[in-house]
């Protein structure tokens, strides 16, 4: 085909395609246009996500409007003091070379999402009535072992003064509520729709507020009923709340599953947390966890959190163009539900837990760390019993010799109340490891499709475009780098160390396999000389 005939068959094709499919050839963002001009409200700005998040917007987003960051006061800082430290983070790194001048577009907002008006002045909330377009809440305590207090009121309190909040914004285009794809947990087959929640949302907040700490966490494993723990509870009644409060306002649920290190944005491998599944990786990675009560081949369904954060703000895009679109129709009234999607691995990459610790064990390997307390060995055990038996003979007995050497030589011990931690954690999250879930995604599939070709480059939410090797060799450095604090460059010194404990831990177990045998013969002889 010679040049020319080329350029007239691209003309050709140019004048058979629509206006809209031309204006994605040119390499306009429908997306970012959306938020062009457009004031955007973030709840839970602090947490992990809600970083992500607000550097993705600022990042991505240049001609937005003003971003207005909820920030409440904590661990004895103003909300002005932890607003100020907020963007000296190295996730803004990306974002402070590209856009030096981005903290003109935010504005701090003092408040606290589980307090009465949000906690807010009377000014803040007459300023974000009239000039917010978008809200985005990410507020959320994701402790599973939080009082059912707190969970409460943090997580169905909070969404519903929101949401109420957010029925009198004047020019409000979308409202996008962050959730779980375990908050129906109790359900093998999780679609994405709204499900029975545990209790009706509004008789739990009378319930919490009627009785007293003490009468509430005595009641607090009826209330629970078939949930694991208060926050998979909280989250269930949070989406009726949603169901039911967000009728007649422009919104969309997005369920992510256990959320992990970034692939690629704004860097790769960038996580600030020990939550879930880095929390093992960390632990066996530094040599203190020897053991996970875990079915191996079941279905680890994580998920890097660059692809959430797209997720979250396309949904926010189309969310307010599909309700558009319905309130040109005076007679088209809405009666459908707010649209979830369930944003997992498992149905496009999955990947199970022995895959999981094996890629991360494979990767870590090669950027050994200066700061591990001893040599990898570290099992997934199905069988409850065998993993109690690890953990009595390789956490509970080394962690009593080592506190009992400690007190000797005059040192604090430290290493069995370490181990009481990480038990506990371990038996949380075992809950989320030993089970398996089908989730369903047809709805952010059905997204992806509307998403104009510039966007999926710019917002990919879709796992296809993901590759687990590659993933792992940067969410090993990530952990390396920004939970351990341990720079690349001591590389060589964590070989070092790592040869040295690995000399040590085979010459503990020859000597331990060694007294063991002597102590079985010794037995036999004993027993046979009777």
């Amino acid at each position: 085909m010679t040049l020319e005939s080329s350029r007239q068959n691209f003309m050709n094709h140019m004048l058979n395609m629509s206006k809209d499919e031309q204006t994605n050839v040119s390499g306009v963002s429908e997306v970012t246009e959306f938020f062009n001009g457009s004031n955007v409200f973030v709840t839970g700005g602090s947490g992990f996500l809600g970083k992500l998040l607000i550097d993705k917007l600022l990042r991505s987003c240049p001609k937005m409007g003003k971003l207005y960051m909820l920030m409440r006061a904590k661990k004895g800082k103003t909300s002005e003091e932890r607003f100020k430290e907020h963007f000296q983070d190295v996730v803004y790194e990306r974002l402070r070379k590209e856009r030096p001048n981005f903290i003109d577009n935010v504005v701090m907002i003092e408040g606290d999402a589980s307090l009465d008006d949000l906690g807010m002045s009377i000014a803040d909330r007459e300023n974000l009535i009239e000039n917010t377009h978008v809200v985005f809440h990410a507020a959320a305590t994701v402790r599973f072992d939080e009082s059912l207090r707190q969970a409460v009121n943090i997580n169905v309190r909070g969404t519903k003064l929101l949401l109420l909040f957010a029925k009198q914004i004047r020019n409000l285009k979308s409202f996008v509520y962050v959730s779980t794809a375990y908050s129906h947990c109790i359900r093998k087959d999780i679609e994405e729709k709204f499900y029975e929640p545990p209790m009706d949302p509004d008789k739990v907040l009378s319930l919490c507020q009627m009785l007293d700490d003490t009468l509430l966490e005595h009641m607090t494993s009826k209330i629970l009923g078939k949930w694991p723990n208060t926050y998979a509870f909280s989250k269930a009644t949070s989406e009726e709340i949603v169901r039911v409060y967000s009728k007649d306002i422009p919104t969309c649920i997005v369920r992510p599953s256990i959320v992990i290190a970034t692939y690629r944005e704004p860097m790769p491998g960038w996580i600030n947390n020990y939550y879930g599944a880095t929390g093992v990786v960390v632990g066996a990675g530094i040599g203190l966890l020897r053991s996970l009560h875990c079915k191996a081949d079941n279905i680890a369904d994580i998920i890097p959190a660059d692809y959430v954060i797209n997720n979250i703000i396309v949904g926010a895009y189309d969310v307010a163009k599909q309700w558009q679109e319905k309130q040109k129709n005076i007679e088209d009234k809405r009666t459908e539900e707010a649209p979830i999607y369930n944003s997992v691995s498992s149905c496009q990459r999955p990947i199970s837990w022995i895959t999981f610790m094996r890629l991360n064990e494979h990767y870590g390997k090669q950027v050994p760390s200066a700061v591990v307390f001893w040599y990898y060995v570290f099992t997934l055990n199905k069988h409850l019993w065998v993993h109690n038996l690890f953990c009595f003979l390789f956490h509970t007995i080394p962690a009593i010799i080592v506190d009992a050497l400690a007190m000797l030589t005059g040192r604090k011990p430290m290493l069995y109340r370490a181990y009481q931690k990480i038990h506990k954690f371990s038996g949380v999250i075992s809950y989320f490891c030993t089970q398996q879930w089908n989730f369903n995604n047809d709805n952010l599939l059905r997204l992806w499709e509307r998403t104009s070709p510039v966007d999926r480059e710019k917002y990919d939410f879709n796992l296809n475009s993901l590759d687990w090797d590659d993933y792992f060799y940067h969410h090993v450095r990530g952990i390396r780098v920004h939970i351990l604090k341990d720079p690349l460059h001591t590389i060589e010194v964590g070989r070092m160390k790592i040869r040295r404990l690995r000399i040590a831990h085979y010459i503990i177990v020859t000597l331990l396999g060694f007294l063991l045998m002597w102590a079985i013969y010794t037995l036999m002889q004993i027993r046979f000389s009777s």
